[in-house]
């Protein structure tokens, strides 16, 4: 695979112990490149996030962030060396404050209180009030702020649109394209609603049973429905 990529996934296959959920995974994203992730429940879509975290088995490939190999890296040394995570479940301190869930994780770097306050003006009115405190909505903000505040090179997020109101949806969604346009992230977003992938992203992977079916413009397959339904397999 090339060199200078912000992650690279080259012949990945991990799982969960034994069980083999990724089968020969290749793929690279550029620095600064925001990539979707769409495919049916179970095709191995947060498998692909967990691997990538270190929160799997790998069983074969190698994971490299800015070209240096992860593999064997434990989890926090992930987080240090640049990768941010907004897992599936949010995950917030119900028994924090939003403040105080944002400097739990705050390193040194361009995002800090004043830059996510900015991005999500709820938070900031809601400054003071506890996790569990907060609307579902507020909730999956916080977790994308609280990535933010480890200012990392690459982002990583699990279904941040699941559960949510449609008007929260379309307000979540204007929140990442603005976060895709202004910022000098590498963004990889696994996304149920191929609606809201296909508009994040000029690229999009399809999976299908742990493997890549597709990689390319997100367009073309915004073009073609009937393909689409192919691909991830709600159609003959």
């Amino acid at each position: 695979m090339a060199s200078g990529r912000a992650l690279e996934l080259e012949h990945v296959s991990a799982g969960y112990g034994e069980t083999v959920v990724l089968e020969d995974v290749d793929l690279g994203l550029a620095p600064g490149e925001s990539l979707s992730v769409i495919g049916r429940n179970g095709v191995g879509k947060t498998t692909l996030l967990a691997t990538v975290m270190g929160h799997t088995t790998l069983h074969g490939g190698d994971v490299r962030l800015r070209g240096r190999s992860i593999m064997r890296l434990p989890i926090h040394r992930r987080a240090q060396l640049g990768l941010g995570f907004v897992p599936q479940e949010r995950e917030i301190f119900p028994s924090l404050s939003v403040r105080e869930n944002l400097q739990v994780a705050a390193r040194p770097g361009h995002w800090t209180e004043a830059r996510v306050f900015e991005l999500f003006p709820n938070l900031a009115a809601r400054v003071s009030n506890m996790g569990h405190q907060l609307s579902g909505g507020e909730q999956q903000m916080l977790a994308i702020a609280r990535a933010l505040m480890t200012n990392p090179a690459v982002l990583l997020m699990d279904e941040p649109t699941e559960g949510l109101a449609p008007v929260i949806v379309e307000a979540l969604t204007a929140v990442l394209l603005r976060l895709r346009d202004e910022s000098a992230l590498s963004i990889v977003l696994v996304e149920q609603n191929s609606r809201v992938a296909l508009a994040f992203s000029p690229r999009t992977v399809v999976m299908d049973k742990g493997r890549v079916v597709y990689d390319g413009a997100s367009a073309e397959l915004a073009a073609d429905p009937e393909r689409l339904a192919r691909l991830i397999g709600l159609a003959e």
